[in-house]
């Protein structure tokens, strides 16, 4: 890949005291300092391209290949519209990666930490970081990528015969039938969706192609398949955390993977290990034999249905749900919230949110059976996951009568409710490692890059992004996090393989086995409330 000498360059617009940046942003002379404000809907990834011909003010020199540029909106689904913030990120020679390599031979590699700058000196970006992994282009890994990876290429598949037009891309815009106005991301996803993507240039420097995409922080998917009829349809490329059957939304990794600081939970590779250690404080038969459940019921109806799922004095339908106050857990340290804490019990329960739900991967790692109520919302991962596999289903309309079966059969069955816990125990902690992440982030940017019709070009207004001038002026606990998740060094092993894409009919029966088993967990349910009467 290139390695070229190039400027990067900042333009800013400041609103009524408040940082925004609007599309072909003005430039304002007066300040040249980064405004890490946030970004969702519309993110554009410029890799290994130059800098020429613009009138905006240089604010340094780097020797590299990759520039990485954001722009983001948000649509709000009421009323609402777009946070149109452009960020512009070279990070050509300042990518960096792993903590954990894939190579079963220990070897030395020269680490990268962040160098960040004194008080009174602008924050620059490392120039020593390698350009490239050293790994030749064409190198295939000998290890295939977990099978959740094929679901790349069906979310891909709409723009297959096509391809991907700068139309396209802009006609993200038009997604959403509300009036507009600007807004930043929820809490800070954006930003650690940044810092993510950031990370990933520091695994695979120079291994990533030029792009740009568009990307929406928000919970719920708004590309709705059924505006997006025919042979002519150009359904929008739009990225976001989550999607479903009617939405042809591009699932991409979520901000927690590299902590979520407004909850206090560590980075996914930390937590890992730390819910393996809770995992081995109990073994699954000493368990308390209940279906547990803690969280904030608010956000969502069926979690306020599943909180009458909970034992009184008439019932008991085998449950323990505990009222998550995220507020007094803060002020109070997140003492009752550590995740690692909370293997306690044989059954834990998964509901979706306002959309999908951050808490899915950290219960599936708990070794217990999840119970898992039926959801509307996909991520990245379940998909590969199955019914009686890797969780009990749990009907979304009847969730009290079904939990209390699937813990009585549990309990009665305790061998095979181990197995389902451990099954999807072993699934995340070695199919949803961290390094797999980050491949399926490479694998997914990479596919995608194929599709462009266009030549990616940098826009006039941008703001430069590199690892140290995120998390350098960063504090607290966001800085702590992005410290314990940065990529030290380039991985010295190629990205897993890609698997191939699901024939027509091995999709179909793929997704009847799945259908099937929760038919069968269904007729099992209805004979068990048949008897009690």
């Amino acid at each position: 890949m290139l390695g070229i000498k190039k400027k990067y360059y900042v333009k800013q617009e400041l609103d009524d005291d408040k940082p925004s940046i609007h599309g072909r942003m003005k430039r304002n002379n007066n300040n040249n300092q980064n405004h890490q404000t946030g970004f969702c809907l519309m993110s554009m990834l410029e890799l290994q391209k130059p800098i020429i011909d613009t009138p905006c003010q240089p604010v340094k020199k780097a020797a590299a290949s990759t520039i990485i540029a954001v722009f983001l909106i948000t649509v709000l689904m009421v009323s609402v519209g777009w946070l149109d913030i452009s960020f512009f990120s070279g990070v050509s020679s300042y990518q960096n990666m792993v903590v954990g390599s894939k190579s079963t031979t220990a070897r030395h590699k020269p680490e990268f930490p962040l160098e960040c700058s004194t008080e009174n000196q602008t924050q620059t970006c490392r120039k020593d970081y390698p350009t490239t992994t050293g790994i030749p282009p064409m190198n295939t890994s000998k290890v295939e990528c977990p099978s959740f990876f094929r679901w790349i290429h069906e979310d891909l598949r709409h723009w297959k015969q096509t391809g991907i037009s700068r139309d396209m891309i802009e006609g993200a815009r038009k997604t959403a039938h509300f009036r507009l106005k600007y807004r930043n991301s929820i809490q800070t996803r954006d930003k650690f969706t940044l810092w993510g993507i950031l990370q990933l240039l520091r695994m695979y420097p120079g291994r990533l192609p030029d792009l740009e995409l568009m990307f929406d922080c928000d919970d719920r998917p708004v590309v709705r398949s059924r505006d997006f009829q025919g042979p002519n349809a150009r359904p929008p490329p739009l990225f976001r955390y989550c999607a479903d059957e009617w939405s042809l939304d591009i699932v991409f990794p979520d901000w927690s993977f590299w902590g979520w600081a407004e909850t206090n939970i560590r980075p996914w590779r930390n937590v890992l290990k730390e819910i393996k250690k809770g995992n081995e404080r109990r073994k699954w038969k000493e368990r308390v034999p209940y279906a547990y459940w803690r969280g904030n019921p608010s956000v969502a109806p069926t979690r306020k249905d599943l909180m009458k799922c909970n034992a009184t004095d008439k019932n008991s339908w085998n449950t323990l749900l505990y009222v998550q106050d995220w507020d007094r857990e803060s002020k109070q340290g997140f003492k009752h919230s550590n995740v690692e804490d909370q293997c306690s019990h044989r059954y834990k329960i998964y509901t979706e949110g306002w959309a999908w739900s951050v808490s899915e991967k950290y219960i599936l790692a708990c070794d217990s059976m999840t119970l898992y109520v039926r959801s509307r919302f996909y991520d990245f991962f379940i998909r590969g996951m199955l019914p009686l596999q890797h969780y009990w289903p749990i009907s979304e309309n009847t969730k009290c009568k079904s939990l209390k079966f699937a813990v009585e059969w549990g309990n009665l069955h305790p061998q095979k409710a181990q197995a389902i816990g451990e099954a999807a125990g072993k699934f995340i902690h070695e199919d949803l490692k961290m390094d797999n992440v980050y491949d399926y982030m490479f694998h997914l940017l990479n596919e995608y890059a194929k599709l462009l019709k266009f030549e990616p070009t940098v826009p006039p207004g941008a703001v430069e992004l590199c690892s140290e001038t995120m998390a350098c002026p960063t504090t607290g606990t966001w800085k702590k996090f992005m410290v314990e998740s940065l990529v030290m060094s380039a991985s010295d092993v190629t990205a897993c393989r890609m698997p191939p894409p699901y024939e027509p009919q091995e999709l179909r029966d793929f997704l009847e086995t799945k259908a099937n088993s929760t038919r069968q967990v269904e007729m099992w349910e209805d004979q068990y409330w048949l008897s009690q009467y």
